[in-house]
């Protein structure tokens, strides 16, 4: 009997801790909000990381429903989004900043061991061995795009530590040697263009020149900005730009979509992660160049999929205001991109929330919904999870590295302009934007 109503008393003060918390959540100011969730999703990148190199898993289910040998699969281009998180961690308090300066070098160190092409690192790296692990069957070199976005973070964490103690100027040195040694030039294969890979088997096989408006502006800047290996000019203008052709009058829910983001004219916009990838270092607010105002193209990618998700022309259940963003994430059939023309009925969270510069206030509405306690199954120990669909029924506790590394990054530039300042302030950097014809 005595065992029987402990019980009880237990399961009331479980019950009365649960509200409290509850309460908390609703209660918390939009500042405390924006840092819990920062707070979790920086977790995913320092508790979560991969124990021997320190750097970014590719994937996280907490459900265990993915093959043992993936769990220990590094993403280059979400680790440096990872690299990002944690200096935000640092400026935030949740992490020392000697423990952090330990990882950085940890992870430096590992860098410079692992499988590199040409200077750069592959899309996929096993933890354990730092040998690539393929991509896809020819995909078993270097990609510049996923490099670009590991280097993106490298330098910021450079910046960041440069004029530190001695600890902290030799890893802005060995940063530095990391940042001299990739051959951007080499991605060109001899053309005005820059090729998404490279393989020591299998050459150019892939095929995969980078050019039209999409995510890899940053690998065009870092390579017109290298003091080792640097692409001409040209490079930019006709292969990223088509010689122009990038540049598009086409208007998309009321709203100047102004870059072609794809060469077909029935998807006017892509997903939401286009405006967040490069931009996590690249400060857009004052750039522009003879193509783009980089802050007005991002703020209105951004409203045109709230909009759309407002407008809900496929009925999808839980569209809104309040709940919109649409990006490339998991979905009830694998992973997809989702945009306007191309929606199964998914929200994935990081499209709002690393939108919170352009969208403060409509970023801001989802959030609030987000964290709701009647919604309190979208979140887990690394913040929300990566996709749900209330149409479709579907939820699933997994995570992926480069959807939960933008929301703090982005929310921190929302805030503080933190990461924008760092990168921007690479001397490098600013000679490379010049270059291209970059205002700033």
């Amino acid at each position: 009997m005595r065992s029987f109503l402990l019980l009880i008393i237990i399961g009331i003060l479980s019950a009365c801790k649960g509200k409290r918390e509850e309460n908390q959540v609703t209660t918390l100011s939009d500042d405390s909000l924006l840092t819990r969730v920062q707070y979790q999703t920086f977790r995913y990148f320092w508790d979560n990381a991969e124990p021997v190199s320190g750097l970014a898993r590719e994937r996280t289910h907490l459900d265990n429903d993915y093959p043992m040998n993936d769990r220990n699969v590094i993403t280059t281009g979400g680790s440096g989004f990872g690299l990002m998180a944690i200096l935000v961690g640092i400026e935030r308090g949740f992490v020392g900043r000697d423990e952090a300066v330990q990882r950085f070098i940890h992870i430096v160190n590992y860098l410079d061991t692992a499988d590199r092409f040409h200077g750069a690192w592959p899309h996929w790296l096993y933890g354990e061995t730092g040998k690539v692990k393929p991509f896809s069957p020819k995909d078993d070199g270097g990609d510049i795009v996923e490099t670009a976005f590991l280097m993106q973070g490298l330098l910021t964490v450079r910046e960041y530590f440069k004029n530190g103690n001695e600890r902290e100027k030799n890893l802005a040195e060995k940063i530095d040697k990391l940042w001299r040694e990739v051959e951007w030039n080499w991605y060109t294969n001899g053309k005005k263009v820059l090729y998404w890979h490279w393989s020591p088997k299998y050459g150019w096989e892939m095929n995969f020149p980078i050019g039209g408006y999409n995510e890899c502006l940053i690998a065009y800047v870092l390579a017109a900005s290298s003091p080792t290996f640097p692409v001409a000019p040209e490079v930019y203008h006709e292969g990223w730009a088509r010689g122009g052709a990038i540049k598009t009058n086409r208007v998309y829910y009321d709203l100047p979509t102004i870059l072609d983001h794809y060469e077909h004219a029935d998807d006017p916009v892509g997903p939401l992660f286009w405006a967040h990838y490069s931009f996590l270092g690249l400060d857009p607010r004052n750039l522009k160049d003879q193509y783009a105002d980089y802050w007005t193209l991002n703020r209105n990618h951004s409203l045109i999929h709230y909009r759309y998700c407002v407008d809900n022309p496929k009925k999808f259940e839980g569209y809104g205001a309040n709940c919109w963003g649409l990006t490339s994430s998991y979905s009830m059939n694998g992973y997809a991109a989702h945009y306007p023309t191309n929606d199964l009925g998914v929200i994935s969270p990081t499209a709002a929330l690393s939108s919170f510069p352009y969208t403060p206030d409509e970023s801001l509405q989802f959030l609030r919904f987000l964290y709701s306690p009647e919604r309190d199954s979208l979140i887990g120990i690394y913040g929300p999870f990566d996709a749900f669909s209330f149409h479709h029924r579907w939820m699933r506790p997994h995570y992926l590295a480069i959807d939960q590394g933008p929301i703090p990054v982005m929310i921190e530039n929302h805030r503080t302009g933190l990461l924008w300042r760092l990168f921007m302030g690479a001397p490098e950097i600013q000679n490379g934007l010049k270059k291209l014809g970059f205002t700033f």
